[in-house]
């Protein structure tokens, strides 16, 4: 498993990593920036080849194809990352099944207070909130190097609105990284997952709904609310009652869109539904 790391400025991306190599066995790679990688000045000044990790623990890879293969071949061993450069780099990792992005977050002025606490210990002038604000846009947004359409892509996102650390390890834990689930999701996750994907084909007015049916885990049909086959569908004016916008529980008998579960049985048909099949739908 590697879990990457990215997200907005001192929001707690280094807490993070320290508490899955401390408490959850992580063991942390560094990946250098290429002459193609543009990156802040700021993040170029803390990067591991100015500062070279130290310990048999860390593992610096000057390419991210050296990277990906170091950990194919290691894929059962727990690794975490925070150098998501770019898209580039961030599509070679997803490549690998093994591999799921992790954005971290705080409110802003909580991180304004945060860079001012290390810059006071460092004995640097703390910048002023504008400045800050400025020097976080750019982080974010910038067009060439800004990493909010990398956040956009994590499965996962934590706020971390807290500055204690044993709060930030208790959210951790509970929001439990590690699970293998995250990477591979178990059988009712995955028809679940069927589901909603099926309900994005739905025509209602009223609302999606989709529906998975299986047996021995297995897809037999699937189904989606809207109007019957050979009707004209629910969006382009097919059932009267959704398209007047009808309040909930009124005139029912008038609608003429099918639940999911009926068009995912009718599809089925009765010599293909048999004892021990299962009906998921997400609603």
């Amino acid at each position: 498993m590697l879990i990457g790391l990215c997200g907005s400025m001192l929001a707690g991306k280094q807490s993070v990593v320290t508490y899955l190599v401390d408490c959850q066995g992580f063991s942390r790679l560094h990946l250098a920036p290429t002459a193609s990688t543009t990156i802040s000045s700021s993040a170029a000044a803390r990067h591991t080849l100015l500062d070279p990790p130290k310990g048999p623990e860390c593992n610096v890879f000057r390419k991210v194809e050296e990277l990906v293969d170091y950990i194919t071949k290691r894929w059962q061993h727990r690794w975490v990352t925070t150098d998501i450069w770019d898209e580039n780099v961030l599509e070679k990792l997803l490549r690998r099944p093994s591999f799921f992005l992790v954005s971290v977050d705080a409110p802003l002025g909580q991180r304004w207070q945060r860079c001012k606490m290390r810059c006071a210990s460092d004995g640097q002038r703390a910048p002023s909130l504008e400045e800050f604000v400025a020097r976080n846009d750019d982080h974010l947004h910038n067009r060439n190097m800004g990493l909010a359409r990398l956040i956009d892509r994590a499965e996962v996102r934590l706020v971390n609105c807290s500055d204690d650390l044993e709060q930030l390890y208790r959210t951790l834990e509970e929001l439990d990284l590690p699970n293998e689930q995250r990477l591979r999701p178990n059988w009712d996750q995955y028809f679940m997952q069927l589901a909603s994907l099926a309900a994005q084909r739905s025509n209602c007015m009223k609302r999606r709904v989709g529906s998975v049916l299986v047996r021995e885990k297995r897809v037999i049909s699937t189904g989606y609310n809207g109007t019957p086959r050979y009707l004209k569908n629910c969006n382009e004016g097919g059932c009267l009652r959704c398209n007047e916008g009808t309040t909930a529980g009124v005139g029912l008998s008038t609608c003429l869109c099918l639940h999911a579960e009926e068009n995912a049985l009718l599809e089925a048909g009765r010599e293909r539904i048999r004892e021990g099949s299962i009906l998921y739908c997400d609603t």
